[in-house]
Order: C-alpha cells, then sequence, then structure tokens
C-alpha cells in the first residue's frame, strides 16, 4: 500500500448549547479533494465521542428537526438515566451512540463521495454540555 493510500483528517466543529444535527458534507468533500485524488476507495466519518453520532440522511428539508424530535421521544432529556453527571438528562445522550452510531464509512468513486441525490453526511449531538466536538474524517484508497 502507497503512503498515500491512507489519509485522515480532524475537523473541529462547534455545535452549541442545543441538540443539533451538523452537515458535514462538504467539509467530506473538501477533504476527498485532498486526499483521494480520483481514486476509488472508502471514507470512514468517526466522532471520538460518547455523546454523539453520524447520520447519513437528507438534511435541510425538515428530516434533521424530525431525528431529534424521534430523538427526543426515545431519550427524553429527564431524571429517568442513571447515569447522571451533567444536565438533567445527560445520561440519554450516552445512549445515543446505541442508535446513532459514532461512524458511517461511505464509497468513494473517482475521488467523490457516492452519496445518493438527498444524502448527507451529518453529525447529530444532543450533548447540551459539551459544545466542542472533533470529527476523524479517513480515506482508504
Amino acid at each position: 500500500m502507497s503512503d498515500d493510500a491512507f489519509r485522515t483528517h480532524v475537523l473541529e466543529i462547534t455545535t452549541g448549547s442545543g441538540e443539533s444535527v451538523t452537515d458535514l458534507t462538504l467539509e467530506c468533500e473538501a477533504f476527498l479533494e485532498r486526499a483521494a485524488s480520483g481514486r476509488d476507495g472508502l471514507l470512514n466519518v468517526f466522532v471520538p465521542h460518547a455523546t454523539a453520532g453520524v447520520a447519513v440522511l437528507e438534511a435541510g428539508a425538515g428530516s434533521d428537526a424530525d431525528l431529534l424530535t424521534v430523538l427526543r421521544d426515545l431519550l427524553p432529556a429527564d431524571d429517568r438515566w442513571r447515569h447522571r453527571h451533567g444536565s438533567l438528562g445527560h445520561g440519554r445522550d450516552h445512549v445515543l451512540p446505541a442508535l446513532v452510531a459514532p461512524h458511517a464509512t461511505l464509497p468513494v468513486i473517482d475521488g467523490r463521495l457516492a452519496l445518493g441525490t438527498w444524502q448527507s453526511v451529518c453529525l447529530v449531538d444532543t450533548n447540551r454540555d459539551n459544545p466542542d466536538r472533533k470529527v476523524r474524517l479517513s480515506f482508504l484508497g
């Protein structure tokens, strides 16, 4: 395997003080322009946090807000959680990665993400206590 077959980069993202779905598609495409050089391969998107995940969904047309609504219904921010440090309901944030995995691996064809027409790569963060996130992008090709 050549030295440029594996490339990696860490994004620093600020998600704010509320629940959020942040579209990372443009950042992924910019990384692939530098890292893939027109090659086929795989892009892995990984969030090294215990309270965030990566989702592939339509962003900006209401699906991102719908996802947060579903997560609120499934994981209410109340006092039912055994994991109790942080703000009220923070324990639910630690359950989130079981439902929204902290990673996604996506095909890259000719140096570009092979997403469907309405698909976006998104960071999902329900943790109001930690607005600073890292997202590792890794290309193997």
